[in-house]
């Protein structure tokens, strides 16, 4: 495939590294999202961070003057909640922000610091000591984790932030417990349900991210295009340092958004 998608009719863009960079938009980030509709490009917004709400990041892409619906943004947070449901999971003990409990809220399940089923580890913005301890505790007592998703880092103009891969490790440290399930992506749920219940042909999708082990992977499991924009995390070194057959390796490398649909 190259640069101008001529074979793609919808395109699941990460935000952070991908659309935006912490406060500042991606150079020509709106030019992209306006030749996709003047192609009838279908976009969707996709990401890990679990630290906001649909309505956070509604607002947050308003604010960069990104037009965009609830139905237009799929977070790793959806995908934990529809795991929690399905293993009838009902009371949660959660380390994350205010904006993800009110999703967990809304979706039904209940916030229990006493006799949780299971821990609930996502990106917690807001993080203290209290959490960390009592998460750890009900751990210690047989408690499971299950986590939003596996990014390590979060990117930033001044370099990368500890995220929930950080905070999964340093409760591994503590108590020895790893995770029953990590959520979100390079897990291929995330999009396969949005693909199917549109009717499109997975083929003529592409993901587009600034993440191998996450992106660029989920890309290959949901037998997408990849796209990796240098915008973000991964360099080319990194891409040079795979394996050969590694399911990171994108199908197309581009400096930035900027590039596409030209």
């Amino acid at each position: 495939m190259d640069a101008t998608l001529n074979d793609i009719d919808a395109v699941f863009l990460d935000l952070d590294g991908t659309m935006y960079l912490g406060s500042d938009l991606i150079p020509g980030a709106i030019d992209f999202l306006d030749r996709c509709s003047e192609r009838g490009v279908q976009r969707f917004f996709l990401s890990n961070n679990s630290s906001r709400s649909v309505s956070q990041y509604l607002k947050k892409l308003d604010g960069f003057g990104i037009p965009a619906t609830a139905d237009d943004v799929l977070l790793s947070t959806h995908d934990l909640i529809s795991w929690l449901h399905g293993f009838d999971y009902d009371r949660v003990y959660l380390v994350g922000t205010e904006g993800m409990r009110q999703m967990l809220e809304d979706e039904g399940l209940t916030m229990d610091a006493e006799n949780p089923e299971i821990v609930v580890l996502g990106y917690d913005t807001e993080i203290t000591y209290e959490k960390i301890s009592t998460a750890s505790i009900h751990m210690h007592k047989g408690v499971p984790m299950v986590v939003s998703h596996p990014d390590v880092v979060c990117p930033s103009p001044d370099g990368g932030l500890p995220d929930t891969g950080a905070f999964m490790a340093m409760f591994e440290a503590t108590t020895g417990v790893k995770p029953i399930h990590v959520c979100g992506k390079p897990e291929p749920g995330m999009i396969l349900h949005r693909i199917k219940s549109l009717g499109l042909d997975p083929a003529r999708c592409a993901m587009v991210g600034d993440r191998l082990y996450t992106d660029m992977a989920m890309a290959t499991r949901a037998g997408v295009k990849g796209i990796l924009v240098l915008s973000g995390e991964a360099t080319m070194e990194d891409v040079e340092a795979l394996p050969n057959g590694a399911e990171q390796q994108p199908s197309l490398i581009v400096e930035s958004v900027d590039d596409l649909l030209r």
